[in-house]
């Protein structure tokens, strides 16, 4: 969960005019309008929002009263009503819960995410409200508010991480960063720590604190061992690199010219997501300014160890580098697809290397998922589905063949790959294929141009060979004019 906060604007309230475009285009939904009176409401328009807005916020100190905030999730992770719940909790923690405000929700992206929009001015004293390190402010007061709501203590993880076991201050660093958070120098005290999340400090140790423990348990180090020859015979142990940009991307032109930035580095394999979803066994490779890794950690969470990796196994035994780059946005999306078989992958495969031409894709950069268990979710998809085999113009939603026959839909934002006869139904599927069977119903001459058109382009632009269904769908085309 991460908040973003945007700079001041002017009592026109751009953010209530942006939001309200969202919501025209179908990708925002209003879920919450807080402390406006009775004639404001889910009824009134932008104008009139606005109009309350600026009424409340005249002041001569305050040329640009408009607070504006968004708070995004990691992909679906939560909500749209959960996200409203803790938006309502931050406006509190950050002085504004009496203060009017609006949350949209926004379903544009591939992170849930909702925006807040109010006023700066004190609408009971007309004065401004504190934004005195409002940026740090806002990272206190999400932490707080996600203590509250899920229990999660940002102290209580870190009092956690310094139990493992460690034996050098570097291992405690990639603990910590892999959780996270940032071991830093107290700048007061030479023999004491900060540990930071998102600039703030979340605790200070001092050096006696860090308890180091050379001893390792040799069943459990065995054990691994085991755990790790089975595994890498099961799923892929080629590594690949992962490009993130995103923070030179958001520089400003000046800032981009400095020619010593450099985009941040991972390397992944589908083995170290199996090891780590299964086992809690966490896998970090060590390099140098993007290079080949000359070796890893391992990191025991069931046991609460850090390990050197030679330790456990050499790591030219357990993995095979491969000079294969990936964008770290196209990786997120990838990752997370489900994919519950071999042929599953693959058709997702084919459909991706024509979506994205410029990138080098191999299967082993598509991980093995079998969850999607989210009724809901999965609601979503099939009513989306069905839209488009009605309307073809659904933007998240593509129709392709594989190369054994079968029909998927693929939902870009949902990450969603699934065969189009599970998604719309047996019956439904035939009427598709089988454009020569009549329909029951001697009125739906218009839904069965509907189908023709659609198949017809589906058959086009799913790169496969030619159907014989298509010559069938041009002669009864021919016929009809």
């Amino acid at each position: 969960m991460i908040v973003k906060l945007m700079k001041p604007a002017s009592s026109n309230f751009p953010g209530i005019q942006y939001n309200d475009k969202k919501i025209d285009k179908g990708k925002g939904e209003l879920m919450l309008m807080k402390n406006f009176p009775s004639f404001i409401n889910e009824s009134s328009s932008k104008e009139e929002v606005k109009s309350y807005l600026a009424s409340v916020s005249k002041s001569e100190k305050v040329k640009k009263p408009q607070f504006h905030a968004a708070l995004s999730t990691k992909f679906r992770e939560h909500s749209k009503e959960e996200l409203t719940k803790i938006a309502e909790n931050f406006m509190d923690e950050m002085g504004y819960g009496n203060q009017p405000f609006i949350v949209v929700f926004h379903n544009d992206t591939e992170n849930n995410h909702v925006h807040i929009v109010s006023t700066r001015v004190d609408k009971q004293t007309g004065k401004k409200i504190n934004d005195s390190y409002e940026k740090l402010k806002s990272q206190r007061a999400l932490a707080k508010v996600m203590e509250k709501i899920y229990g999660i203590s940002n102290v209580e993880n870190i009092n956690k991480l310094l139990s493992y076991r460690i034996s050098s201050l570097k291992q405690l660093e990639l603990l910590l960063e892999r959780n996270g958070f940032r071991l830093a120098q107290n700048k007061e005290e030479e023999n004491k720590f900060d540990i930071l999340k998102n600039g703030v400090c979340e605790k200070t140790i001092t050096g006696n604190e860090i308890v180091f423990d050379n001893k390792k348990n040799e069943n459990r180090t065995k054990q691994i061992k085991a755990i790790l020859s089975k595994y890498k015979e099961l799923h892929s142990c080629n590594v690949f690199k992962v490009e993130d940009r995103r923070k030179h991307e958001a520089m400003l032109p000046e800032e981009k010219q400095n020619e010593d930035w450099k985009p941040k580095i991972e390397f992944e394999s589908e083995l170290q997501k199996k090891l780590k979803d299964t086992f809690g066994i966490d896998i970090l490779f060590h390099h140098k300014d993007g290079q080949k890794p000359f070796g890893y950690s391992l990191i025991d969470n069931k046991t609460g160890t850090v390990y050197k990796g030679s330790e456990i196994m050499k790591m030219n035994e357990l993995f095979e580098f491969t000079s294969q780059t990936m964008d770290k946005r196209l990786f997120e999306r990838l990752k997370d697809f489900n994919l519950p078989d071999k042929e599953t992958k693959s058709a997702l495969l084919n459909y991706l290397k024509d979506q994205y031409p410029e990138n080098e894709l191999h299967g082993f950069m598509f991980f093995e998922n079998k969850k999607f268990k989210n009724k809901e979710l999965f609601g979503a998809v099939r009513n989306a589905v069905k839209e488009h085999l009605k309307t073809q113009n659904h933007n998240d939603v593509s129709i392709i063949k594989s190369e054994d026959g079968k029909y998927y839909a693929i939902h870009s934002r949902f990450h969603y790959i699934g065969e189009l006869e599970t998604l719309i139904g047996e019956k439904q599927l035939q009427s598709l294929l089988n454009p020569t069977v009549k329909t029951e119903n001697k009125k739906a001459d218009g839904l069965e141009k509907v189908i023709d058109n659609f198949l017809f382009d589906m058959m086009k632009s799913s790169g496969t060979t030619k159907d014989p269904a298509e010559d069938e769908l041009k002669k009864r085309r021919k016929k009809k004019r």
